[in-house]
């Protein structure tokens, strides 16, 4: 059995298993293939089992994760999922996209003397296990008398986090989508090599199977209005995520090639662009790809680009491999794939042809100077150095504001100085009483489980008042 490399002399942390580079570049299949029951119960026998757990104060919806961990090593995985279930309503998303290394395991004890407990690894373990008998765990609760409904805008991680705490508290909950399917950010973002969609899929059906209804096809702010819904639920969940993306701001910008992450990827996810002519949405076609940013949005559409048949694919970041914010194994797995690095540079123009399609980009090259307000070094321009990169398709993956539909059509909504819904920081409340906010329309551009466990709280505070 494979194992990473024991730098202390402790049981060495069990290696996932993956498909190879050279095979999985030209798929759309799961790139981490997940544990055996025996490498499961392996790593959860690493644990500590430590009477003070830190690891549940790095995770946002309060998993106990000890707890979980200690029947998974006696391999009572039934026992574990229902442990992980009881706060968290989509294990098996995030034991794939969480970042965990900055969270849970980031407070592992374990980090101090070798590598700490896989603890994604195995909570993924555990939901896959769970789902693959495709067995609900327990009856579905009553809806509570009293007919209390709450609604929720948007179906991406914090409405579900938010549908399923109240659903499993008895009250009536009813979910709007904007696109034809639910999922929000975990079907049109996150590509299927990463986190399936058959995956995604399964944890919205186990809501369904609690009482939650999903409407699709209706849009926040228009088809759907929170005054609306207010006349007719005891209480409102905002979770529209943040959707409206930005650009670089620099000419050529409007050429025939240049895309949003955001549009490039629901393409290919939503719109299933990677399976054409199967599916009705075609992808645009490029050899030389060009992706602006270094997040897991900008990892995303690189591997994304190099799956629907890129020649050559280049992230450009205008800082260093050491800032990029992506987490390691997404940076590590598109390296491997055949992903370029154009590390300290940025783009100050696209160049295109006589019928306006991108054919190259002007790169600055860039020096880090003073730290700037994040407290990262800050890119300087180095004067007369600039050079030419190749490229008829461009990505712009530089993070996205707050898309204005819902909020200039909701009267009374306070925003922050940034634009993003005010909330009151204990109950995730708005202005409005008992309309409650969470995610990226919140707190901008952020992570699948602090999204989660917005949704979680405001949840929680909603059934404190309406689950009597």
């Amino acid at each position: 059995m494979k194992t990473e490399k024991n730098k202390k002399n402790i049981a060495p942390r069990t290696a996932m298993p993956c498909q190879p580079a050279e095979k999985r570049r030209a798929n759309y299949e799961e790139v981490a293939l997940g544990y055996t029951r025996e490498m499961a119960m392996q790593e959860a026998s690493r644990c500590l089992q430590c009477k003070k757990p830190l690891c549940v104060t790095g995770c946002p919806v309060e998993v106990p994760i000890r707890d979980f961990i200690a029947e998974a090593a006696k391999g009572d995985f039934a026992a574990a999922y229902n442990i992980i279930k009881s706060t968290n309503s989509l294990p098996a998303v995030c034991g794939r996209v969480c970042p965990q290394e900055n969270q849970c395991e980031g407070k592992c004890i374990l980090n101090a003397k070798g590598q700490p407990v896989a603890i994604g690894r195995l909570e993924r373990f555990m939901a896959d296990a769970f789902l693959a008998n495709a067995v609900p765990s327990s009856p579905p609760p009553a809806v509570k008398k009293g007919g209390k409904k709450v609604a929720c805008i948007g179906s991406g991680p914090s409405s579900l986090t938010c549908a399923g705490v109240c659903a499993a508290a008895g009250l009536e909950t009813d979910v709007f989508e904007a696109l034809h399917e639910p999922g929000g950010v975990l079907i049109y973002g996150i590509p299927a090599f990463r986190l399936p969609k058959n995956v995604v899929a399964a944890e919205i059906d186990g809501l369904r199977r609690m009482g939650v209804k999903f409407h699709l096809n209706r849009v926040g702010g228009t088809t759907v209005t929170v005054e609306e819904l207010r006349k007719s639920y005891d209480a409102v969940f905002i979770g529209v995520g943040a959707g409206l993306p930005n650009f670089v701001g620099v000419p050529g910008e409007n050429l025939v090639g240049v895309f949003s992450a955001n549009e490039y990827l629901t393409r290919a996810n939503l719109g299933r662009a990677y399976a054409f002519p199967e599916y009705d949405t075609p992808t645009y076609p490029g050899k030389n790809v060009t992706v602006f940013g270094a997040g897991n949005v900008a990892m995303d559409a690189a591997r994304t680009a190099l799956r629907l048949g890129a020649e050559n694919v280049h992230i450009v970041y205008r800082r260093t491999r050491a800032e990029m914010p992506a987490r390691h194994e997404e940076v590590e797995h598109a390296e491997e794939e055949g992903v370029q690095f154009a590390m300290l540079c940025a783009p100050t123009r696209f160049d295109g042809d006589e019928d306006s399609r991108l054919v190259s980009v002007t790169l600055q090259e860039m020096e880090l100077g003073e730290p700037d307000e994040s407290g990262r070094r800050k890119p300087v321009p180095i004067s007369g150095k600039t050079r030419v990169l190749p490229t008829d398709l461009a990505v712009v993956a530089l993070g996205t504001r707050s898309n204005p539909i819902l909020l200039e059509a909701t009267p009374g909504l306070e925003l922050t100085k940034r634009g993003y819904i005010k909330v009151n920081e204990a109950t995730g409340e708005t202005s409005l009483p008992n309309v409650f906010a969470g995610g990226d329309i919140v707190t901008g551009a952020a992570t699948v489980i602090l999204a989660m466990g917005a949704g979680r709280l405001a949840g929680q505070e909603i059934c404190a008042r309406f689950a009597h």
